[in-house]
């Protein structure tokens, strides 16, 4: 080891002298003293590495004198963010609704309510209390699920990918699965569903080509070794011009024909016709169901409102077999989503409750007057905490859905848009977002969108601008 290695490792604090540092600071009394030693010794790592780094290159961060104090501070922020956590709310202004990194669709006051009830204590979640003996959690949303939808049956697992995979998986392991090549997306987070296919053990057979497939296509397809023909909503993109696509009708008159299960993965559950309110026409899950098709999943949060959840529903038979796969277990929902998804899905009961109470639903289908008016409500309260050379004006614009639904369609909007003389827009977006509120930039403005606030968010913006406003030199 040469010498710069050695004279900057000497000046690394030793782990006592950091301990009794932070004896001093009164860490110890908000953590244990283990959890302050792993956090001394994760920070005395990192410095090491930096060290025996910077003595390579004869240059990088010199360890000063008072070394010990700055190293027990760095300990101290380590242990106070995890005492504060890092999940957090954060204020939605981007105008996209189905916001996938952040958290997707909010859940309704209702669903809040029954996940504190439910667990504050014990529940009845695997017990039959008519009975006194041990129950089905799928039980608590199946009857739900089944007048809904038009149903047989229904499973709930934790995710849309979880919901497909299981489903392949259970009724198409070792064997084929037809789909048409232009149904072969991936969404978010690199979801892909061929890799699906290949992670479930189905093989898959493609058909077609990625602009047109007919049903010839699917037919010449079907052999000895086909176990399902699945069509998959492709969500987050549309192919226009020279297309063809062969319906779910024909393709469930197809399997009837074969006798072969017809499987549709619609992505995002829609449970209301959103046309009547100027929107794209979306397929509801009752109106795939009337097809006839064997089975359908989707997400109980993204267009449906509720908690995460992969939703698979239809025969009877088919859902049986599913439940008995060992992989079922592995995927399964806990006690706090069923509460949620249970109170997300009685809503749905009262369809024009639903537009009322579910945050999703209100901010796609909420008229753009109204949405003017919370504009200009958040103007009046942001022009009391900004300075003279500061611009704030309303300016009409559009919002999208998101989470890969309607993925083209823009939604009217008012937008505020701001200027600063003094921050760029990116920084003011930076500090906005270290305050918990997101936006989007457009040339020199920062926009927020106030489709996706809620009236009860208005002051938090307000707030979170003044707050960042005060301290210009941060």
């Amino acid at each position: 080891m040469n010498a710069g290695k050695n004279e900057l490792l000497r000046g690394i604090p030793k782990m006592d002298e950091m301990l009794n540092q932070l004896q001093e600071m009164g860490l110890m009394e908000r953590a244990s003293r283990d959890l302050v030693k792993s956090a001394c010794r994760q920070v005395l790592d990192g410095w090491r590495l930096q060290s025996l780094a910077a003595g390579d290159s004869n240059k990088g961060r010199p360890v000063l004198p008072g070394g010990l104090a700055e190293a027990a501070a760095e300990a101290a922020r380590l242990i106070e963010a995890l005492r504060g956590g890092s999940l957090r709310p954060v204020v939605n202004a981007t105008g996209v609704i189905l916001h996938t990194n952040l958290g997707r669709a909010p859940l309704c006051e209702a669903a809040l309510e029954r996940i504190a009830k439910v667990g504050r204590g014990y529940s009845n979640l695997e017990y039959d209390l008519q009975k006194g003996e041990r129950g089905e959690r799928y039980d608590h949303v199946r009857d739900l699920l089944r007048l809904l939808t038009g149903a047989e049956d229904a499973l709930v697992v934790n995710n849309n990918a979880a919901a497909v995979l299981l489903v392949l998986n259970s009724l198409a392991e070792g064997q084929e699965a037809i789909v048409s090549r232009g149904e072969l997306i991936e969404i978010g987070g690199e979801f892909r569903i061929p890799e699906i296919m290949g992670k479930s053990g189905a093989r898959l057979r493609e058909v077609g080509a990625t602009n047109r497939t007919r049903l010839a296509d699917y037919e010449r397809a079907i052999s000895q070794d086909t176990a399902m023909i699945m069509k998959v909503h492709t969500s987050n993109y549309r192919i226009v011009g020279f297309t063809e696509e062969t319906s779910l009708a024909e393709l469930v008159a197809l399997g009837k024909k074969h006798r072969i299960p017809v499987i549709s993965d619609l992505g995002s559950g829609l449970l209301i016709d959103l046309a009547p309110f100027g929107l794209d026409h979306e397929p509801t899950i009752a109106e795939v169901m009337e097809s006839g098709v064997d089975l359908v999943t989707f997400s109980g949060d993204k267009l449906l409102g509720g908690p995460q959840a992969g939703i698979i529903i239809g025969r009877g038979d088919l859902i049986e077999r599913i439940k008995r796969n060992p992989l079922n277990r592995a995927l399964r929902i806990d006690k706090m989503t069923i509460a949620a998804l249970e109170a997300t899905l009685t809503a749905y009961l009262q369809p024009e409750e639903a537009l009322k109470r579910i945050r999703r639903l209100r901010a796609l289908t909420e008229p753009v007057e109204q949405v003017r008016k919370r504009a200009a409500r958040l103007l009046r309260l942001l022009r009391r905490v900004s300075p003279s050379g500061m611009t704030i004006s309303l300016q009409k614009g559009f919002s999208f859905a998101g989470g890969g639904a309607l993925p083209l369609q823009e939604i009217p909007t008012w937008l505020l848009a701001i200027q600063s003389g003094s921050l760029s827009a990116n920084v003011l977006d930076r500090r906005l977002r270290e305050e918990g509120l997101v936006a989007r930039i457009s040339g020199e403005k920062l926009l927020l969108d106030s489709r996706t606030l809620d009236d009860g968010e208005l002051y938090l913006v307000r707030d979170a601008l003044g707050k960042v406003l005060a301290e210009p030199g941060r």
